[in-house]
């Protein structure tokens, strides 16, 4: 018999950028590991990166001179996440946007990629997507975060994902 490998904990990436636009960049990464486990990271622009929206600022409460001044190199970052996720699969609740955003920092640090981004759906089941939002919103109240970041971002999700699935496991149902 065949036994599906249950995660209860999946690595979750997630990124805030300079914007929506076709031509905006990643400005901050978050990582939610093992429980407990969590990386964040402000990334200095390239220098080719010049995109910059006031609203994506307004949401996520970083501005371009915060990144010049505490951001840190694309190289260091891309080296950073290819030790902490090599070989393995993160996912994203954002997968379009987030994927394109670790393409654009791998790309401008001239660096492979050695782990995969993938879409938070395929490790989601029908009974979790059905009470996904709610409980979400759970997770957001319970947790009780200061501020819209990446890493916490990337926790809600992990978070809500762990009790999603607690859930709607065939012991529970």
């Amino acid at each position: 018999m065949i036994q599906k490998l249950r995660i209860t904990s999946p690595p979750i990436i997630d990124l805030e950028a300079s914007g929506l636009a076709s031509n905006s960049y990643p400005i901050e990464v978050g990582l939610a590991l093992a429980p407990g486990q969590r990386f964040c990271a402000l990334i200095k622009p390239a220098d080719e990166w010049e995109h910059w929206d006031q609203q994506a600022e307004s949401v996520h409460g970083i501005s371009r001179d915060v990144l010049a001044k505490k951001g840190r190199s694309v190289t260091e970052i891309a080296t950073e996440l290819n030790q902490l996720l090599s070989n393995r699969t993160v996912y994203s609740d954002a997968w379009g946007v987030d994927s394109s955003w670790v393409t654009t920092l791998f790309a401008a640090a001239r660096m492979n990629k050695v782990f995969n981004v993938s879409a938070l759906e395929m490790i989601l089941n029908e009974q979790q997507i059905d009470v996904w939002m709610e409980t979400r919103n759970e997770v957001v109240r319970d947790l009780d975060l200061a501020r819209h970041r990446a890493s916490n971002d990337a926790w809600i999700i992990q978070e809500t994902y762990a009790r999603t699935l607690a859930m709607t496991s065939p012991a529970t149902l």
